[in-house]
C-alpha cells in the first residue's frame, strides 16, 4: 500500500467554486472586473481545495504505509507539529501545534507518518476538539499501541479577528487512550516531555 502526496486541483470543482467566489465579491461590494481581482476567484477556488485536501486522505492508510516490527515499549513523542485548519463555524483559520505520543506494542510507524496524520485531519473543516480525537483514534486503531496521547494548542482567528477579538487566547485540547488514560504517571511523563507539566 503506497501513500503518495500529490497536489492537484479538479478543473470542474475549481470552475464551480470560482463562480461562487465571483458572486461573493459582488455581494460584499467589490468590482470583480478590476485588475487586482480578475484572477481572485480561481485563486480562492484552488486555495479552498488545498486547505481542505484532507477529505481525500486516509489516516489509517498513511500509518499503515510504514509499519515496522520493533520490540520497543517506551514512549515515542513527536511534538510541535505545525497545524493549519479551518473552523467549520466561520471557515476561518486556526493555527497551532500538535503533540502526539504513543507507546508501541510490537510495531512502530515512520515518524513523518504521525505528522501526515495530523495534516490529513487538520486539512478539513474542523473543530479543535474533534480534530484532537480523530488523530488519537487514527493512531490507536491503525497501530494498536499500548496507548496514544494527543495535545493540540491553537489560536483561532474566528476569535481573534472577529467577535470577541482576543488576540492572545490559545485553546488547548487533549485526548488519551490506553495506558495514558489508566496511568497518571505515564500521562504526566508525556506532559512533561512536551513542556506542559
Amino acid at each position: 500500500m503506497a501513500y503518495k502526496n500529490i497536489e492537484q486541483y479538479d478543473a470542474e470543482t475549481t470552475r464551480k467554486l470560482a463562480e461562487h467566489v465571483k458572486e461573493i465579491l459582488a455581494l460584499i461590494g467589490e468590482d470583480g472586473s478590476r485588475e487586482g481581482l480578475l484572477k481572485t476567484p480561481e485563486r480562492v477556488a484552488k486555495a479552498l481545495q488545498f486547505l481542505t485536501r484532507g477529505y481525500a486522505e486516509n489516516g489509517t492508510e498513511i500509518i499503515q504505509s510504514a509499519i515496522f516490527e520493533e520490540d520497543y515499549k517506551h514512549m515515542v513523542v513527536v511534538k510541535d507539529i505545525e497545524l493549519f485548519s479551518m473552523c467549520e463555524h466561520h471557515m476561518m483559520p486556526f493555527i497551532g501545534k500538535a503533540h502526539v505520543a504513543y507507546i508501541p506494542d510490537g510495531t512502530i510507524t515512520g515518524l513523518s507518518k504521525i505528522a501526515r496524520v495530523v495534516e490529513a485531519y487538520a486539512r478539513r473543516l474542523q473543530v479543535q476538539e474533534r480534530l484532537t480525537e480523530q488523530i488519537r483514534d487514527c493512531i490507536q486503531d491503525a497501530l494498536h499501541p499500548l496507548g496514544t496521547a494527543v495535545v493540540i494548542e491553537a489560536m483561532h482567528t474566528c476569535m481573534s479577528m472577529r467577535g470577541v477579538q482576543k488576540t492572545n487566547a490559545v485553546t488547548t485540547t487533549s485526548a488519551f487512550s490506553g495506558i495514558f488514560l489508566k496511568s497518571a504517571r505515564t500521562r504526566n511523563e508525556f506532559l512533561g516531555l512536551i513542556g506542559k507539566d
